[in-house]
């Protein structure tokens, strides 16, 4: 008997659900955020100030530099903004590419920017446009990070990106008004951690990077804390919203971008000498950082050394003395018990004023100690100035010249018989409001009824309106002034900016040095020299009646105006 076969229905096996992956709450994801922001916010300003900083170094013109990277950079903060619509659809990825990609950039800023002037000659066009990569990064950061946090707390689905795009935008139709708000909520947020964060970096570039580690290893080691700080954000809070194949690329994006950084940090001081070697010759002998300027020294004991701030050749041993017996002994035909320098941190001018017998005592008055530090110890320096620190009758204020001149005639007890101006050139800007009339008029107030006041006031021949305005500036202050200039200069030589001439490899400087003798009031003073002059190798009464009939030849048909501090009319 066959028995019936009994067929069970297959039994079904329940699969659990597949995981979802949830996004982390938007408050989870708030507090990360913004501490990325305003990170990102400090790195991004110090890269604006490397950028502004090193400019002015090495172009010149801090405020036309200022102006062009200021201008470019926001300019392209709007245009990164528009771009980082195209990449909502994957912000997570995008901010992450972006910020490694801002890393590098920034980081690498300061060195590209220093080795197109070093090798190449130029870096204006380097820097307007790493001006523009570094603004359009910076601009798309914010939009993608609003999206990332509006995204917070969504389930992703599995449609494709122009799918999840729309989506996107249908559920922003379908907002509720809470929603609106919070969206209105997290955008204060942002910006107010984006405003803080910029403000702590722009006090920690000038206070804690710039004297600490420079300018070339403080761009490398923001742009580590910049990549760092971004690709965290991302692999760590928003790696749900990364797949596999995204989530190795920012790893591997990021360490190489970190290995770069690294690398050119541990190699930079081999690329700064390197680099000085380019701009200064093979002679380089001294290089340090004040906290103020870049002193650097090259020649050897056995030759006359030359002198360079921040790039610009501020005393030729060969033919320093030109320039300082033109500027110093004409001023001295006259009392001149006591002598007030301001500048003159080289110790030149008080060289030449201190072979005087008469004198009794010389104010030098420098802003930069470091300047003065080298001359006292720098042993081919000191030998050049003839020890001029060590004299007694020396004494050195380290202090703004124009502030310093605001206190001085009521703490004076006596005024000065002579005044010397040894600056840098007027089209510097740092030195514009030492060439204002209301710094002349304080210069006023030290100076006795017939003392004199000599003042260096750039080329004759090569920047006659620079020239021409600081003769009338003198004037509107109510001094007489006799112009006058000194020739014979080495090739090369300038107390202002130079970098054109030095760059195009024409070894050219400025043919001259123009300077003005003043008095209060009356008439022009008398060129000559004093009776108790010293044997002087380049001066003597004819030269000086020459070189008043050859700076004469450079004056304009009109007169320029003068120059004051709210209306500077100096240009480089």
């Amino acid at each position: 008997m066959i028995e019936p076969t009994v067929t069970m229905p297959p039994t079904r096996v329940r699969r659990p659900p597949p995981r979802r992956s949830v996004r982390p709450p938007r408050e989870a994801v708030r507090f990360p955020v913004l501490v990325v922001v305003f990170v990102c916010a400090a790195c991004g300003l110090v890269y604006e100030l490397e950028l502004v900083a090193l400019a002015s170094y090495l172009i010149g013109d801090s405020v036309t530099q200022a102006s062009v990277v200021l201008s470019v950079m926001v300019f392209a903060m709007g245009v990164g903004s528009l771009l980082a619509k195209g990449l909502r659809c994957r912000a997570a990825v995008g901010f992450g590419l972006l910020e490694a990609g801002l890393a590098l950039i920034g980081g690498c800023s300061a060195m590209v920017l220093y080795a197109a002037f070093a090798w190449l000659g130029e870096s204006r066009y380097v820097l307007v446009a790493f001006s523009l990569a570094i603004g359009v990064l910076i601009g798309a950061e914010i939009p993608l990070l609003m999206s990332l946090i509006q995204g917070a707390g969504r389930t992703p689905g599995r449609a494709s990106p122009g799918e999840a795009c729309s989506g996107t935008r249908r559920a922003g139709r379908q907002a509720s008004l809470g929603e609106q708000d919070d969206a209105a909520g997290t955008v204060a947020d942002l910006f107010a951690a984006d405003y803080v964060g910029a403000l702590v970096g722009g006090l920690a570039f000038p206070f804690l990077l710039l004297p600490w580690l420079g300018q070339l290893t403080g761009a490398l080691v923001t742009g580590a804390v910049n990549a760092v700080a971004g690709g965290g954000l991302v692999l760590w809070v928003f790696r749900r919203d990364l797949t596999r194949r995204s989530r190795a690329l920012l790893v591997a994006v990021n360490l190489c971008v970190l290995t770069v950084l690294a690398t050119a940090t541990v190699l930079v001081d081999d690329f700064e000498q390197a680099a000085r070697r380019a701009v200064y010759g093979e002679r380089v002998r001294v290089a340090v950082r004040t906290d103020l300027q870049e002193v650097v020294v090259t020649g050897g004991l056995a030759e006359p050394p030359d002198l360079f701030l921040d790039g610009r050749l501020r005393v030729a041993g060969r033919d320093e003395y030109r320039y300082h017996e033109a500027l110093v002994h004409p001023a001295m035909d006259g009392a001149h018990a006591r002598v007030l320098i301001v500048g003159g941190g080289d110790g030149m001018a008080a060289r030449e004023a201190l072979r005087y017998a008469g004198v009794r005592s010389v104010t030098v008055v420098e802003l930069d100690p470091g300047v003065v530090r080298l001359a006292r110890t720098d042993p081919a320096l000191a030998a050049l100035n003839a020890q001029a620190f060590r004299d007694p009758r020396v004494h050195v204020v380290y202090a703004d010249a124009f502030n310093w001149l605001r206190g001085a005639a009521d703490r004076l007890q006596e005024r000065y018989d002579v005044v010397i101006s040894d600056l840098p050139d007027p089209g510097i800007t740092p030195s514009t409001k030492l060439y204002s009339e209301e710094f002349y008029g304080l210069v006023a107030r030290v100076l006795t009824a017939t003392g004199r006041f000599a003042v260096h006031a750039g080329s004759a021949t090569d920047r006659p309106r620079t020239y021409w305005t600081v003769d009338a500036t003198l004037r509107a202050a109510g001094f007489a002034t006799r112009p006058y200039s000194a020739s014979g200069r080495t090739p090369g030589f300038a107390a202002g900016p130079d970098r054109a001439d030095r760059a195009s490899g024409t070894g050219r400087g400025p043919g001259d040095w123009g300077f003005l003798l003043a008095v209060r009031g009356g008439r022009p003073p008398a060129l000559g020299l004093a009776p108790d002059a010293p044997r002087l190798r380049s001066l003597t009464t004819g030269t000086l009646e020459a070189a008043a009939r050859r700076a004469e030849r450079t004056r304009g048909a009109d007169d320029p105006p003068p120059s004051t501090l709210v209306h500077p009319r100096y240009g480089a």
